[in-house]
């Protein structure tokens, strides 16, 4: 009894000492530092090809629903409902929070009971069967260098960078979603302007066999019409072709047997408003791959804490109550139940053939490697400058095409004139009239491809898809405790 203060005092001792917090990995200006070893990228301007307007308003949560499509967002909605790849990156979420808790459960006290007993027989019989008892038994390792603290903040992080994964998978498959279904509205737009080229293309090659009949026109003119109707039908198959497998790989992301059956929509999604200027550069660490990659660094630093703490002295605490009683064997005078007992081990490692210093070097290396990789996922400041100076280039060419369109339509209509009038024939009015079409074509190119680089954009930006809680946010709930 004398024993039992020095007892609590020493295991209120440990107590407080495993409470100590273990060191906080590497914050994220840190992180960068180590990764960007060229001085010349700074991530406090303003995107070089953004302008340099101030605009604290420039990422919008929910864009998707700046497209007005209400269509396309009930396509996004099935696609994140139905796709199978997103289902084998969430049930990795899952595993992920399950290490979470089992990193968790090593920092608890382990709490078992044992109970023995048997028939008493004679020959042969076993002998611990004479012994009938039960025992409930509790062991506890005090986490005296912050090991199994390592070891959870490490698993916490994991898990974090599996949401934030996850996050951007869904990101990136509305994004596939909505630049799938812009292209099925577009080679759908495509088919009608092929099929309107080879009507006109039809119209000159019979012109031009009346112009031979007269006397008027050449052979040489009727196989020209000809071939040229050869060379518009041919692309009018091959658009055909185009828009089945846009709607193949449409109906493919939303979980659907490719049929080609999805109806397109038959004008283009509208473009929304112009891209704000001066958004900061930091928004960029809004992206969930960012953040990812940046939860991945600090859960190596803790791999790394873990390994150091592997080489340091364990001690485990072992306490027990037991009720023993026995037939057969004759039990120590005054033998009393129930029974008691408090004890302690001593783990502590002195040579393991350079096993945890390797341990060490490993996860300084896995480290090394967490950090070189949030590097490469820097690489997403390309993504956004590229996503900005093509949308304003894209933008450009919009207007001079939109003028080539009105002036190719405005010389048909002279054609036209003309050919009622009787001075030119229907011949120069089929041809104008292929020119309109050709101009419309390389207008709705050019603004089909608008509409997916404003998507790249904002994937570029991190913008999310639905008005959900940012993953950032999510993360943040999930941070380790110290």
């Amino acid at each position: 009894m004398r024993q039992v203060p020095f007892i609590i005092g020493v295991l209120l001792g440990v107590i407080l000492f495993a409470g100590c917090k273990t060191d906080s990995p590497p914050t994220r200006a840190e992180i960068q530092q180590l990764a960007l070893t060229n001085n010349n990228i700074v991530l406090t301007n303003a995107w070089k090809a953004g302008g340099t307007v101030s605009n604290t308003n420039a990422i919008q949560d929910n864009w998707l629903a700046t497209f007005n499509d209400d269509q396309l967002n009930a396509l996004v909605r099935e696609a994140l409902t139905n796709n199978l790849d997103l289902r084998v990156s969430a049930a990795r979420i899952e595993q992920s929070q399950q290490y979470v808790e089992l990193a968790k459960a090593a920092l608890r006290p382990a709490i078992g009971v044992f109970g023995t007993g048997g028939f008493k027989g004679g020959g042969g019989s076993d002998v611990s069967s004479a012994l009938q008892g039960i025992m409930l038994f509790a062991s506890w390792e005090p986490d005296l260098w912050g090991r199994m603290r390592y070891a959870r903040n490490a698993a916490q992080l994991t898990y974090g960078s599996a949401q934030a994964d996850f996050e951007f998978a869904r990101q990136s498959l509305a994004a596939a979603t909505a630049k799938s279904w812009f292209t099925a509205s577009e080679t759908w737009l495509q088919m009608q302007f092929a099929d309107d080229m080879v009507k006109s293309a039809k119209t000159l090659v019979t012109l031009a066999e009346k112009r031979q009949q007269v006397g008027a026109g050449s052979e040489s003119e009727v196989a020209l019409a000809q071939a040229n109707l050869k060379n518009f039908q041919d692309t009018a198959k091959q658009v055909g072709l185009a828009h089945e497998q846009a709607v193949r790989a449409l109906e493919l992301l939303l979980g659907r047997y490719p049929a080609a059956e999805l109806s397109a929509r038959a004008s283009l999604t509208p473009l929304p408003g112009p891209v704000p200027v001066g958004m900061p550069l930091q928004s960029l660490e809004r992206r969930p791959d960012l953040i990812a990659a940046e939860r991945r660094v600090a859960a190596a630093f803790n791999r790394v804490g873990e390994a150091k703490a592997a080489r340091l002295p364990r001690v485990i605490l072992n306490g027990n109550v037991a009720a023993i009683s026995s037939d057969v064997v004759e039990l120590k005078p005054g033998f009393q139940n129930p029974i008691g007992g408090f004890g302690g081990n001593l783990i502590a490692p002195i040579y393991t053939g350079g096993a945890l210093q390797a341990q060490v070097k490993i996860r300084t290396l896995e480290q090394k490697e967490a950090v070189a990789q949030y590097a490469a996922a820097l690489r997403a400041i390309g993504d956004v400058e590229n996503a900005l100076a093509t949308g304003a280039n894209l933008a450009e060419r919009e207007q001079l095409l939109e003028k080539n369109v009105a002036e190719n339509q405005r010389a048909l209509e002279l054609a036209q004139t003309s050919y009622r009038i009787g001075k030119v024939d229907l011949r120069s009015v089929q041809q104008q009239q292929l020119s309109v079409y050709s101009a419309r074509l390389a207008e709705l190119r050019v603004q089909s491809e608008e509409l997916s680089q404003r998507v790249n954009l904002h994937l570029a930006l991190g913008g999310s898809f639905e008005p959900t809680q940012s993953a950032e946010a999510n993360l943040s709930e999930s941070m380790p405790a110290k």
